[in-house]
């Protein structure tokens, strides 16, 4: 009796090729961890900005001032080196004591008509660039803006300065650890996944090394797909990454405003290219592995 059973087709494996879409996902996930803790260290450091600009000096005059005296006072601050400009003009502002009574009286009229004279001064409110905000930069800057001519008295609320940097540096600290750690743990993470999907190759491997071929030959075709692949999860990385910054963008309000687009996109192309590296990288040192290994060492 004839066997009409149809034979068994036999698959061969292609060398270099091994279960990618694992690989992917694997490294599409730790790329993706990485990259949102890049995004919130920017968004951080953005907010950190935005503190610092809202930071004020105050800047009182003497009283009976001149109009060109105080105009020239005006010109010297936004002539400084440390005052912030925004499209090419200074952040000063003028206020005079009419407009300061407004805000600090609730009865400005009539408290005045009590007082005699409105006890309060001119006065100049300047933002500096960020890099002067600290404390012996600011005390520099009051000491050389009092020695001006027409100037009665800088003022800065000293103590929410000295707060402020002082929880930066702390946040800025443990961020920093997180980093790190996390870095290592997507390495270590990336290299264990490929270093087990090249397992299953150990065979193959073995069999090209007993035809002769070179160990050059045989690590060729990994090293490609391997970096292929790397790239490709760096791409689903940051696709991903950008569809939740999108999301986050619409739910949460003024989180736009912290918004870094050009340094976002730096870090899409940083985890598109680490993981095109990583990938090539670390199938590099599991190939070596493999390829020294003994018969027994396989089993």
């Amino acid at each position: 009796m004839a066997d009409s059973a149809k034979p068994r087709k036999i698959r061969k494996k292609k060398l270099g090729s091994y279960p990618f879409a694992s690989v992917i996902f694997s490294i599409s996930m730790a790329l993706f961890v990485l990259g949102l803790f890049a995004l919130l260290l920017l968004h951080a450091n953005r907010l950190q900005a935005i503190i610092q600009e809202n930071l004020e000096v105050q800047v009182f005059l003497d009283r009976d001032l001149s109009e060109a005296n105080r105009i020239k006072i005006s010109k010297t601050l936004a002539s400084k080196r440390y005052t912030a400009a925004k499209d090419n003009k200074a952040q000063i502002r003028y206020i005079s004591k009419e407009e300061a009574a407004e805000g600090f009286l609730d009865n400005p009229d009539e408290e005045i008509a009590l007082l005699g004279d409105n006890p309060l001064r001119d006065s100049y409110v300047m933002k500096l660039k960020p890099e002067y905000y600290q404390a012996d930069s600011l005390e520099m800057i009051k000491s050389e803006i009092q020695q001006t001519s027409g100037i009665f008295e800088v003022t800065y609320v000293k103590s929410l300065v000295e707060s402020v940097n002082e929880n930066l540096a702390k946040i800025g600290l443990i961020l920093l650890g997180f980093a790190i750690l996390l870095l290592i743990v997507v390495l270590v993470l990336i290299n264990n996944t490929i270093k087990l999907a090249l397992f299953s190759q150990r065979f193959l491997i073995r069999s090209m090394q007993l035809v002769g071929a070179t160990s050059r030959f045989i690590r060729k075709p990994f090293l490609t797909r391997a970096f292929l692949h790397g790239v490709l999860a760096g791409v689903v990385a940051s696709a991903l990454l950008y569809a939740l910054m999108q999301w986050a963008y619409t739910r949460i309000e003024d989180l736009h405003l912290l918004a870094d687009w050009r340094n976002s996109v730096i870090v899409f192309a940083a985890l598109i290219i680490a993981g095109g590296f990583v990938g090539w990288y670390s199938t590099w040192r599991a190939m070596n592995k493999y390829l020294r290994l003994s018969l027994d060492e396989l089993y």
